[in-house]
């Protein structure tokens, strides 16, 4: 491994960890300056797709990081328009990997950011996390394929990108479509400046292109090629939220950290749901290749399979909040439970099909 690979993977896991920080000082929920699943959700229902009136805000979090991604690939010319590979298939996975972060209430970047705010519910969701991964690098090692893909034309691959500037567009020019939380009405109501968000994402976009940065990657790898850059790169990104958080906490007499289990914000304490929500995104994510940061990342890339199962997340996310799957700080419903179970059940299936009957 290049040591200079490693430093840019630490630098930037640095800054991204104080970016997502400092976006809760700005205004962003608590312990979630930077949530993809949480940010892709708020963004459906800000568009009218599900009808949970606490968490609707088109994220300009979410704009960012894919136009960020796209400039910072064209830039290095590595835009590459691709797709075609079992793309229901991968839709499916997005949508089972979105009820699994929302059981949790956070994909794994935020599972991070909470430890980093002090909750220890995390620790669940990372062992469950690492189990997932586990799961999945199973059928990995036995020839585990979504097949091939092929080229695409650039309109192609520029469509998720348009899809961005049209959201950022609408947001800015056309408040009036938008459904939004009203203040004091949940976390969808909290969100930073819209040019602040616009500009962190951007900044992670960009960032997260050049390193490939992956929640899945850095656990997968070191299962497999006891390969530990990405891992530093995961560690310096909580050790400097973690002291961000520290430094407000101490500076402004705020609670930016909060060392614990109970009354943790949009967080709740049963420790095996918790572990099996982020089971069945860490399973589902590695069977697409990537973490839910990383998809849109390709997607931004003119990767039109990552680009459908981003569409399965946000699906996913509507899906959970019409028919109340989602967890809330009182704990997981008992429709969330059974809609875990039933993906996890899904998700081993498809891993077999694609293993042992291709």
């Amino acid at each position: 491994m290049m040591k200079n690979e490693r430093t840019t993977i630490i630098t930037a896991g640095v800054v991204v960890g104080l970016i997502a920080s400092l976006l809760v000082y700005f205004g962003n929920p608590a312990n979630m300056g930077y949530c993809i699943a949480c940010f892709l959700r708020d963004t459906a229902g800000g568009l009218g797709l599900h009808s949970a009136k606490a968490v609707q805000y088109i994220r300009p979090e979410i704009i960012g990081l894919v136009i960020g991604a796209c400039g910072a690939a064209f830039a290095h010319g590595e835009f590459s328009p691709k797709g075609g590979s079992s793309p229901l298939t991968r839709f499916t996975l997005g949508f089972f990997a979105m009820i699994g972060c929302l059981m949790f209430l956070g994909c794994p970047f935020r599972m991070l950011l909470r430890l980093a705010g002090g909750d220890l519910n995390a620790l669940a969701g990372l062992a469950g996390f690492a189990g997932g991964i586990y799961a999945g690098i199973y059928f990995l090692n036995r020839g585990y394929t979504l097949k091939r893909t092929y080229k695409m034309t650039p309109a192609e691959g520029g469509i998720l990108p348009a899809i961005a500037v049209a959201l950022l567009v609408l947001l800015v020019a056309a408040p009036a479509f938008i459904h939004f939380t009203k203040a004091g009405g949940g976390p969808g109501a909290k969100h930073a400046a819209l040019f602040v968000s616009l500009a962190a994402g951007l900044a992670v976009g960009a960032l997260a292109q050049r390193t490939r940065f992956c929640m899945i990657a850095g656990i997968r790898d070191f299962i497999l090629f006891r390969e530990t850059k990405m891992l530093w790169g995961f560690v310096a990104l909580t050790v400097a939220a973690l002291l961000c958080n520290l430094t407000l906490t101490a500076v402004t007499s705020g609670s930016f950290f909060k060392l614990g289990f109970a009354g943790q914000p949009i967080a709740h304490t049963d420790g095996l749901w918790n572990a099996l929500g982020l089971f069945l995104a860490g399973f589902a994510c590695v069977l697409l290749g990537g973490c839910p940061m990383r998809q849109l990342i390709l997607a931004g890339e003119g990767n039109s399979d990552s680009a459908i199962a981003i569409l399965g997340l946000v699906a996913g996310a509507a899906f959970a909040h019409n028919f109340g799957l989602a967890s809330s700080g009182a704990g997981p419903t008992a429709n969330g439970q059974i809609a875990v179970i039933i993906g996890i059940a899904v998700v081993t299936l498809i891993a077999y099909l694609n293993t042992y009957k291709k």
